[in-house]
């Protein structure tokens, strides 16, 4: 997606909804100004999602030596990089917004897993501040790390359907039940999700099975063929997460506020939203398959 095309969809996005998010606002009981700045809303929010399309390190390198050199005329307004710093916080609340309306369709077949997003280096934990209430220590199959766990959703398109942030303590299966509300047919996941408990509520309120391989101490339960080919596909979400962190930058240890944290996670999935060749499985190549997957 050009940059145009971005803006035109952001900014056609604003237009509907900034009216609704003035007027849920709460007041602080102080009079406030409400002039409009140098840069509009919606230009903010194509530039911090345009900082994950072309592939740049950091921010700073980003702004000052592409943006302000190559982009002025785009963007005839632009002020100073620490005061564009600090106009972020306020894209917040929209990119969450705009982010719901960039999922994908439901159709009946999704992979769920989660991903560490690590804010510093393990030596460093003792003397890291910014996150200090909020990252916590956690483990996966690559060893310690300190931070936050993202969780995705995505179907067998490479579309996401749903994400959350939870610390990196929290165990995978807690946050299911909130990411899947919407879905239906079949989930398939990794054995950190095992959990009968879970597959009952997940029948009973959503409709939804989810698959799984047993562990080794447990008792062999009988699969299908297309749910053990799909078992084998949960691959895609490894792909989808290395193009997150090694092409859309959501993970790096120079974050300063959690708010502008939030800010690059929620523009750098935008980013792969917008992203025109996705990871995809191609089950329409095998009409087999269809009888699995619901109307």
């Amino acid at each position: 997606m050009s940059l145009l095309e971005l803006f035109y969809h952001v900014d056609d996005f604003c237009q509907a909804n900034e009216a609704d998010w003035k007027r849920q606002q709460l007041a602080s009981g102080e009079r406030q100004r409400q002039r409009q700045g140098h840069l509009w809303l919606s230009e903010i929010m194509t530039i911090v999602i345009h900082f994950h399309q072309v592939r740049f390190r950091d921010f700073k390198t980003y702004y000052q030596g592409y943006v302000k050199r190559h982009l002025s005329s785009e963007f005839p307004h632009l002020v100073s990089y620490n005061r564009f710093v600090e106009l972020m916080a306020e894209a917040l609340v929209p990119l969450s917004a705009y982010l719901q309306s960039c999922y994908g369709t439901c159709t009946g077949i999704a992979f769920i897993d989660s991903t560490p997003l690590a804010v510093c280096d393990n030596r460093r934990i003792g003397q890291h501040r910014t996150f200090r209430d909020l990252a916590q220590r956690g483990k996966n199959s690559m060893g310690w790390f300190y931070g936050f766990k993202l969780h995705l959703v995505v179907n067998e398109r490479g579309e996401l359907l749903a994400c959350r942030l939870s610390a990196g303590n929290v165990d995978d299966r807690t946050p299911v039940p909130k990411l899947v509300h919407r879905l239906f047919g079949w989930l398939y996941a990794d054995k950190g999700y095992l959990s009968q408990a879970l597959v009952r509520q997940l029948v009973e309120t959503y409709r939804l099975y989810l698959v799984t391989h047993a562990r080794r101490n447990m008792k062999n339960h009988l699969l299908s063929l297309s749910d053990r080919l799909l078992l084998r596909k949960r691959a895609i979400l490894e792909t989808i997460t290395d193009q997150l962190k090694n092409i859309s930058q959501i993970e790096h240890t120079r974050h300063r506020s959690f708010t502008n944290f939030c800010v690059n996670l929620l523009a750098g999935l935008i980013a792969y939203c917008h992203q025109p060749k996705k990871p995809a499985l191609h089950l329409d190549l095998y009409p087999r398959l269809d009888d699995f997957i619901p109307n």
